[in-house]
This record gives structure tokens, C-alpha cells and sequence, in this order.
């Protein structure tokens, strides 16, 4: 058995994932934690870290490495995704990083991964648990600076990728961009799902979905959903897991969710504070591939999954 951690830095936020690893290759949760840093504020305007954004995500990341050092972590990686990619000024991310994690395992660092590994690895977590015979699957991880579209299948206990994009929009994109009110006007929302159907659209030319049976979702934003659509009063993962929501109820959620202001948002149960102010553009960007969904591959239902490209990043590490 071996004892490993996993680090997804984001655009929106940071997560971690310790676990233990058996001969076989079965992943046993020990602990999940996840914090909003807002990495990415404003990298889309300015192509920068903003100073405080990085201290955010080092304050952070310190608690994670004392959380390592205590439950006696061997081995441990870190990604950096679609914020990180973007910013002119990621030496210093890098240097804090390594910094923290060579206190647990030496030379640590973390990686800017690609948008093609970063949906590989979030297929991989996701498609975990599920009967393969529900295949071929396609799963999306709606973050908060892209949207990776991924096929595949599982065959012999392995996930198998047909086929993956990594799409330059997410919640705190599209609301940086097109959704400065609060609640959105109409012009905006307009002018942002404009933009979200553009984007997504390179996804759906680069990613045949016609031969998928079954949509996963992953990520805050979608695990979000499916905690406000099962009316619970507190985020339950073990609710949420493997839940499903019809489309038809998806795009009246999201329709629901959009028109609010941050402040309705926030008196939704199990709404986190630091998502209240950007799941507006996460909404229109849910609403456009489910319409892409349901026209190119019939499909009528999202599965959500509570395991994601942490899954995946702490896979590789054995």
C-alpha cells in the first residue's frame, strides 16, 4: 500500500486528494479538501498572476503540505491547468510550489500540464466506478478557465481515450469576459453564450461524441448543480455521486441560476461562496453542451462524478 497526494491547481481552485494505492491499483480515499484561490483573476485580461492571487494559493497550499507531512505521504504531484498555461508570470508559481512540496517529497514541483493530458487524466478519475457497459462515455470538466470534452471507453479495466479537447472557456473566463453584472442582463448573457458556443464549438469539430451513450460531468460547477437540483440543504458528496439529472431539468436550472444575483446564489444550501459570483458563466457553458449533447449523440441525462483528474493524477503516481 502506498500512501500519495494529489494537487489540482485551477483557475478557480485548489484541491487536494491523499489516498492510499494497493498492489491492484484501487485507490482509497483518505481525505479531500478543496479551497476557492482565484489563481486565474484576471489572467484573461491581463495575461499575469495578480500578486494576491498568488498568496492566496501559497497560504493554501502550506496547509496542504502539513496535512502530507501528518498523514505520512510518499509521494506526491501537483498540476497546474488552464490559468497557469496563460500567465507571463508563472516562474514565481512555480518557485513557491517547489518550495512547499520538496518539504515532502524532494524536487517536487508543480506541472503545467496540457489541455490533452489534463482531459486524459480527468477521463480516467471519472469514468472510475462506472459499469463499462454504459460506454462509450464522454466527460466533461467544466473548470474555471476551460472545459475539456472527452470520449472514450473502458476496456479490460482500463479507461481508453478516443478522442479529447480542451476548450479556452470556463466559469471565471466567461464571466471575466461577458457577465460584469449582477445579476447578468439579457445583453450579456447573449453576448456570453455567444462566446461559449464559439469556443465550444472547436471542441465538437476536434471530438466525435455521436457514439457516446452516457454524459459525465465532473468539477465544481457540475457537482454544484446537482447538489441545488437534489434540494439539498448542505454539499453531500456521497448524495451527489453518481447522481443524475435530465437535461430538461438541467437547462431549467441553469436558466434559474444565471437570472440570480450573487446573493440568491449564496442562500442556496450547498452553494460555496467563493463559486457564488462565477457559476453564472458556468451555467450558460453547461447549457451549450448539453445542447450539443442531446443533438449530436441523443443523450438525455448527465451522470455527475464527485472523482475527477485528482483520480487520475493519483492513479499515475504507482
Amino acid at each position: 500500500m502506498t500512501r500519495v497526494a494529489a494537487v489540482d491547481c485551477g483557475t478557480n481552485s485548489i484541491r487536494l486528494l491523499i489516498a492510499d494505492i494497493d498492489d491492484a491499483g484501487t485507490l482509497v480515499d483518505v481525505e479531500r479538501d478543496m479551497k476557492v484561490v482565484r489563481l486565474g483573476q484576471g489572467v484573461d485580461a491581463t495575461g499575469k498572476f495578480a500578486d494576491e492571487a498568488i498568496e492566496r494559493t501559497r497560504v493554501e497550499l502550506a496547509g496542504y503540505v502539513e496535512r502530507m507531512l501528518a498523514a505520512g505521504v510518499e509521494r506526491v504531484r501537483m498540476v497546474a491547468t488552464s490559468a497557469t498555461r496563460d500567465a507571463s508570470n508563472r516562474d514565481a508559481f512555480f518557485a513557491m510550489t517547489a518550495e512547499l512540496l520538496g518539504r515532502v517529497q524532494e524536487g517536487a514541483v508543480a506541472e503545467v500540464i496540457t489541455g490533452d493530458e489534463e482531459a486524459r487524466l480527468s477521463f480516467r478519475g471519472a469514468v472510475g466506478g462506472l459499469d463499462p457497459a454504459d460506454g462509450p462515455f464522454v466527460v466533461t470538466d467544466l473548470g474555471g478557465g476551460s472545459t475539456e470534452v472527452v470520449v472514450g471507453s473502458v476496456v479490460g479495466g482500463d479507461a481508453v481515450v478516443a478522442g479529447a479537447y480542451s476548450a479556452d472557456i470556463g466559469c471565471v473566463r466567461l464571466t471575466e469576459r461577458a457577465l460584469p453584472s449582477d445579476p447578468p442582463t439579457l445583453d450579456e448573457q447573449a453576448r456570453a453564450v455567444l462566446i461559449a458556443t464559439d469556443e465550444l464549438a472547436k471542441a465538437f469539430a476536434g471530438v466525435d461524441v455521436s457514439a457516446a451513450r452516457t454524459w459525465v460531468g465532473v468539477a465544481g460547477t457540475l457537482t454544484t448543480f446537482a447538489a441545488v437540483h437534489a434540494g439539498l440543504a448542505a454539499y453531500d458528496p456521497d448524495v451527489i455521486h453518481h447522481s443524475r439529472i435530465s437535461l430538461a431539468d438541467l437547462h431549467v436550472l441553469c436558466g434559474r441560476i444565471v437570472a440570480m444575483t450573487r446573493e440568491e446564489r449564496l442562500a442556496l444550501g450547498p452553494m460555496h461562496p467563493g463559486r457564488a459570483d462565477v457559476i453564472g458563466g458556468g451555467a450558460l457553458v453547461t447549457r451549450e453542451l448539453a445542447r450539443q449533447f442531446a443533438d449530436r449523440a441523443a443523450i438525455t441525462e448527465m451522470v455527475v462524478s464527485e472523482h475527477d483528474i485528482l483520480d487520475g493524477i493519483a492513479l499515475g503516481l504507482v
